[in-house]
C-alpha cells in the first residue's frame, strides 16, 4: 500500500492511525475465519480469507483490503477482542 495514503487514512469511527498488518496478525485472523469464530462489527461472519488488511494502532479494529482498496466502512471492520492471543505485529 502506498505510504503516503496510509499516512492519510485513519479508523472512521474513532479517527485512530491505521497501519499494515503483519504476516503473524494476518495469519491469527485467518485461522479465526477458518474456524468461523470471526464475525464484522455489524455482526455479520467473516468467512473469506484476508490476504492483506490495516489495522488500527491500538489493535482494536481491522479493516481489509481488497483489491488494493481499503475498505473503510464502520460495519465492515473487524474487532480484534474476537481472537484469543491476537500478536502484537511487534516483529
Amino acid at each position: 500500500m502506498d505510504k503516503r495514503l496510509l499516512d492519510i487514512l485513519c479508523c472512521p469511527v474513532s479517527k485512530t492511525p491505521l497501519r499494515a498488518m503483519t504476516r503473524q496478525q494476518l495469519d491469527a485472523l485467518n485461522e479465526g475465519i477458518s474456524a468461523g469464530k470471526i464475525d464484522t462489527v455489524a455482526g455479520v461472519p467473516v468467512r473469506e480469507r484476508v490476504a492483506e488488511a490495516l489495522i488500527t494502532v491500538d489493535r482494536k479494529v481491522i479493516y481489509r483490503i481488497e483489491d488494493g482498496i481499503p475498505v473503510m466502512l464502520p460495519e465492515e471492520g473487524i474487532g480484534t477482542l474476537q481472537l484469543a492471543d491476537f500478536p502484537t505485529g511487534q516483529g
